[in-house]
């Protein structure tokens, strides 16, 4: 068995060394969290001795899970992300030092040789984000980052006004983008901004982004099993500490092939392009009819020019469910209804829209279902 250290990753530079031992020399196996009273509360003490870095998710539409990495697969993901990107370079940290993303930044820069760039002890902003151009612009290295759309959504915002933020962007190498789906809006966006956007898709099961512009990276093989999205290769997981059932189920073998069972839904196409069609579990019967949550979700955020809009379930007495639209924008009901009944048939026309003044997010960055869903069946705005 191997030891587990717990770090507090509030300042993320404090788990730099421990990943490096643990990834490289055998070290203690470690488990990231955001600090606390009661940091240690709940970890184990040990674990296999294959396990080199625990991941904890948040569960953003269900229970959270404890993904269990090998230091192979770790480094494999950031191998190979080094090498698509075609060069090491100096790395941006503006993600979450508990989550896959985040790690992820300090991985690829332990295999670059390079010193990751943080904002502690300020929290994402650009503000902060422009006071690190200076340190990053003289690097005299390529640079590069991760970011969640919301965060990109509010770095396009706020550069017109802030010049070395938009300098900033400019001159990253690559910007990688993901952990939920990219409004088209942004895309186009950054491109006119001239931002080198790169889409990337991927898990903490899969240790961070596998799959770039819809092209799986390195070894990573990438299926499509009856309209569920698999993924094969050396970055998968372990396992979900101490929960074998879930393991069971979400990885499998065929062929002889190891293969992670996504929660999504997309196809591949015969070029071995990936399209992600949304979440498996993102789907309500309206009226005894299936409706795809995620499918108008995206056509509110591109048709209807609303990027942060998010579409969540609500019961209804004669429907069963239906589709809730939330968003800070004032979008037109009627001509809402009217676009998506069109577009995706009557069943899949929103109930209602719910205005707020911001979407509520996870420390991930990625927006709270959870919480708009109660927020929603609460009739709070």
């Amino acid at each position: 068995m191997r030891e587990l250290l717990v770090v507090d990753v509030s300042d993320p530079r404090s788990l730099v060394e421990p990943l490096r031992q643990a990834l490289f020399e055998g070290g203690p196996a470690v488990l990231p969290r955001p600090g606390g009273a009661k940091i240690t509360a709940t970890a184990p003490l040990e674990v296999e001795d294959e396990i080199a870095l625990v991941i904890e998710t948040s569960g953003t539409t269900g229970a959270p899970k404890r993904v269990a990495l090998s230091a192979e697969a770790v480094l494999a993901s950031a191998r190979s992300a080094v090498e698509e990107l075609g060069q090491p370079g100096t790395w941006l940290l503006l993600l979450p030092a508990h989550y896959i993303a985040g790690v992820q930044v300090i991985a690829r820069s332990l295999v670059s040789g390079t010193t990751p760039v943080v904002l502690h002890p300020e929290p994402f902003s650009t503000v902060a984000m422009a006071s690190k151009a200076p340190e990053l612009l003289g690097a005299g290295t390529p640079l590069y980052t991760s970011v969640v759309p919301a965060q990109l959504q509010r770095i396009l915002d706020d550069a017109p006004a802030m010049t070395k933020l938009h300098e900033l962007m400019q001159s990253f190498e690559r910007i990688l983008v993901g952990g939920q789906a990219i409004p088209e809006s942004l895309l186009e966006r950054s491109a006119a901004a001239g931002y080198r956007v790169t889409r990337t898709y991927g898990s903490s099961e899969t240790a961070g982004g596998c799959v770039w512009d819809g092209r799986a990276v390195g070894d990573t093989q990438i299926a499509e099993f009856e309209g569920r999205i698999a993924i094969a290769g050396p970055t998968l997981a372990h396992s979900y500490l101490e929960d074998p059932e879930r393991t069971a189920r979400s990885f499998v073998e065929r062929e002889g092939t190891r293969w992670y069972l996504s929660d999504d839904a997309g196809v591949v196409d015969e070029d071995g392009v990936l399209t992600i069609q949304g979440r498996l579990d993102d789907v309500i019967v309206s009226g005894g009819v299936k409706v795809a949550l995620g499918r108008i979700e995206r056509w509110v955020q591109s048709d209807f020019h609303a990027p942060d809009a998010i579409v969540v379930a609500c019961e209804h007495e004669t429907w069963g469910h239906v589709p809730v639209v939330v968003t800070t924008r004032d979008l037109d009901l009627t001509a809402l209804r009217l676009g998506v009944g069109a577009a995706l048939g009557p069943e899949a026309r929103p109930d209602r829209v719910v205005r707020v003044s911001e979407i509520p997010l996870l420390p991930s960055g990625k927006p709270d279902r959870l919480a708009l869903t109660a927020r929603v069946k609460a009739g709070r705005p």
